[in-house]
Parts: C-alpha cells; sequence; structure tokens
C-alpha cells in the first residue's frame, strides 16, 4: 500500500497509540536522512543550471523543496508500505512474525539496487506493532529533462526510466511497478517457503487509486440494491396508504351524499307537514259544513214536508212538483255532494299526505343511522391509518412490509382453498 508517509512517526520521534515502546528497541533503520538535505544533494546543481539561464527574477528557484511542496503537480516525496500475512498469522511476537521480518529484510536491501531513480532517504523495519511492516520513504527524480532545471522531481518519468511505461488508467506507470515489486516480495518468501495467497483484496497490476474505485464501485452498487429495496418498500407503503386515502375519500364522499339526502329529507317532511297543516285547515273549515249537510240530511230525511212550502189555492199537484219540489231537492243533491266530494278529496290528500310525511321520517331516520354507521367506520379507519404509522415507527419499514407480505399471502392461499373446495362439489357432478 501507499501512503501520505510520517518519517517523524517511522523513526519512532513520537509514538502512537498502536506501538509499544518496549519493543521498539526490535525495529531495524536502514536508512534516516533529512529530506531537505537530499534536496540539495540531487537539485541544487541543476537548479543553479536553471537560474542561471533566467533573466526574469521571478522565474528563478530560491528553494526546490518549497516550490514543490507548496505545488500541485508533485510531491516532496513517496511512501510504500509493506506488510506479510496480519496480526493472526504474522503477528510480531510469534515465530512466523520473526519469519516475516526477516523476509522484508531481505527484500529491503535488493530496493535500492532495483530503483536507482527512487532516492530512499528513510526505511524502517517495525517490530513494535501488531505485525511486522516496513516504510519506505524515497524522492522520484528523473535527469536530462527539457522543462525546468534539468533534474527534477517526478515520479512518472523515474518510473519510466526503470521500464515501466503506462498505457490505461488501470495500466499506468504505478500500478505496474508497485505489481512488480510485490513479484519480487513474492519471490523472496518462496525462498522462505512462504506462498502469495491472492485473496483478491489487492489484485495484481491493480494500484490503489484503482482498487479503491473498484471497492467504492461495489458500495455503490449495493447501495443501489438497497435503494431499490427502499423503494419497492415505499412502494409497498404508498400502496397500502393510497388505498386506506381511498377508503377514506370514498367514506367521506358516502358521508357528504348521506348528509345531503339527509338535508333533502328534512326539507320534503318540513314541506309534507306544512302541506299536511293546510289540508287539515281545510279539514277543519269544511268540518262545519259537513255537519251541517248532515243535519240537513236528517231534517230531509225525517220530515221532508216541512222543507217545501204549502201548495197554492189554484196551483195543481204537477205544477207544484216541477217548480218547487223537484228545484229544491236537486239543489240539496247537489248541495250534498259537492260538500261531500270536497270532504272525500281533503281526506284522501291527507291520507297520502300522511303516507309520505311518514315515510319521508322513516328514511331520514335510516339515513341518520347510516351516517352514524359511515362517521364511526371513518373513524375506524382514521384510528386504523394512525395506527399504521404508529406501527412503521415502532418495528420498521422493513418488518412491517413483511407483515403486510404475509397477510396478503394468507390470504390468497385463503381465496385459493375457498375457489378448490367450490370445484370439487362439480367435479362429483361430472
Amino acid at each position: 500500500m501507499t501512503g501520505k508517509g510520517s518519517v517523524n512517526h517511522n523513526s519512532r520521534k513520537f509514538h502512537a497509540k498502536n506501538t509499544d515502546p518496549e519493543r521498539s528497541p526490535l525495529n531495524v533503520a536502514y536508512c534516516s536522512e533529512n529530506i531537505r538535505d537530499v534536496y540539495h544533494e540531487l537539485f541544487d546543481e541543476a537548479v543553479a543550471r536553471y537560474n542561471a539561464k533566467q533573466t526574469r527574477s521571478d522565474r528563478r528557484i530560491d528553494d526546490y523543496y518549497e516550490k514543490i511542496r507548496s505545488g500541485r503537480q508533485e510531491k516532496p516525496f513517496y511512501e510504500i508500505i509493506l506488510q506479510i500475512g496480519n496480526k493472526d498469522d504474522m503477528g510480531a511476537e510469534t515465530e512466523n512474525g520473526h519469519l516475516a521480518a526477516k523476509i522484508l529484510d531481505e527484500y529491503m536491501r535488493g530496493f535500492r539496487q532495483r530503483n536507482p531513480t527512487l532516492r530512499v532517504f528513510s526505511a524502517h523495519l517495525h517490530m513494535d506493532e501488531a505485525t511486522p511492516h516496513l516504510h519506505i520513504d524515497f524522492v522520484p527524480y528523473t535527469t536530462g529533462s527539457g522543462r525546468g532545471p534539468d533534474t527534477r522531481v517526478s515520479l512518472k518519468k523515474a518510473l519510466a526510466a526503470l521500464g515501466f511505461r503506462g498505457g490505461t488508467r488501470s495500466e499506468t506507470e504505478c500500478s505496474q511497478w508497485a505489481a512488480s515489486e510485490k513479484e519480487q516480495l513474492a519471490a523472496v518468501m518462496r525462498q522462505h517457503g512462504v506462498e502469495w495467497e491472492k485473496k483478491g483484496t489487492h489484485e495484481k497490476h491493480l494500484s490503489v487509486l484503482d482498487y479503491e474505485k473498484k471497492e467504492r464501485m461495489k458500495e455503490v452498487a449495493e447501495l443501489e440494491g438497497r435503494r431499490k429495496e427502499l423503494q419497492s418498500e415505499n412502494a409497498s407503503f404508498q400502496e397500502v396508504g393510497e388505498r386506506l386515502q381511498k377508503r377514506l375519500a370514498g367514506l367521506e364522499k358516502e358521508i357528504h351524499s348521506v348528509q345531503g339526502g339527509m338535508e333533502k329529507s328534512r326539507n320534503a317532511a318540513e314541506k309534507a307537514r306544512k302541506q299536511a297543516e293546510r289540508y287539515q285547515k281545510r279539514m277543519d273549515e269544511l268540518a262545519p259544513m259537513v255537519e251541517e249537510m248532515e243535519r240537513l240530511a236528517v231534517r230531509f230525511s225525517s220530515d221532508p214536508e216541512q222543507l217545501l212550502p204549502e201548495i197554492g189555492a189554484l196551483e195543481t199537484g204537477k205544477a207544484y212538483r216541477e217548480k218547487k219540489a223537484k228545484p229544491l231537492v236537486q239543489k240539496i243533491v247537489e248541495v250534498l255532494r259537492s260538500v261531500y266530494g270536497a270532504y272525500l278529496d281533503v281526506s284522501r290528500k291527507l291520507d297520502r299526505l300522511q303516507r309520505s310525511y311518514n315515510q319521508t321520517v322513516g328514511e331520514s331516520e335510516s339515513l341518520a343511522r347510516r351516517f352514524h354507521e359511515i362517521r364511526m367506520k371513518n373513524l375506524e379507519l382514521q384510528e386504523a391509518a394512525e395506527g399504521f404509522e404508529c406501527l412503521q415507527k415502532i418495528l420498521g419499514r422493513e418488518e412491517v412490509r413483511g407483515m403486510v407480505q404475509m397477510e396478503k399471502q394468507r390470504e390468497q392461499a385463503a381465496e385459493e382453498r375457498k375457489r378448490a373446495e367450490k370445484r370439487k362439489p362439480d367435479r362429483k357432478a361430472r
């Protein structure tokens, strides 16, 4: 692996929490030079040649180390960290741990010869942590440059001089060089009977950056899968919520309809009541006339002679009957028929209105009962919706979704059983 590098930590000028100072004397320091001294050694002559060619003072380089440190193109130095196994199979205080230290030591002694353009100024083998590991800090440089000082810092050019030339993003100079160094370490391991178990955590020819990108892609894929699951769960919850909302909306609509029907029934009942009052008033007005009619009928039936005038001295019976008796009787009959007909008409209308009134009152009471039932059902659904939200908060969306799915499956199974039971009699009949 590669790191930012901490020379003071590597040389144990301070101890981190994961180190054991009592085992620090077992550490091996191959070199520990001041990086500024290394920069003077590598670049002072080239910087002097560069400055001598400059006619403008703002292009001169006063301190090459500070220029690189404050710039963005190159790092002042690079560090690699190498480790064999882990604390479980290569613990620093075990026999295998000492074997790992021996392998790393042999690897380090050939590092400079293999990498002459990587100026190592700090290298330490640590035995005071959980697993033996090696820190190598170096300054990569190139010579014969046509831009800037002829000798300058350049990781790309330094590795290219060693024969590593990148072609793609995954096959860069750095990734090729790292793969080559791993093979060098694996070769030393094999000499000591240790095989490189490639678990896929660091693939061959895969730089740290590419590896991290690959891991991020895996994480993104996992998150995408989780996002789809959450979307599916959310869709299920939305479906349940929408069904509840539809049922509530349907009940609200029915409530408004029942309320409208109740209002119409009340209006119809009030109208019928007023009409009945008018007919009753008319009946009250006709009652004396009926009574008078009855009295006339009694008088006429009991003593008809009293109703008829006396026959004149010279008047014949036929003339009396045609001119006096017959018209009087016809008049009485007409009055009786008129009064009786009016009475019967009002009586029938009153009866019809009374039945209509009673029916309207009954419908109004039925609508009132239905309104009460719907209102109670609405309250139950609202409580169910609130309970659903509360259950979701307590158990979590995923658990509630599972319960909903189980209930759906149970209902489907029950429906299948019912359909199967219905089909059995048909088969027997055939």
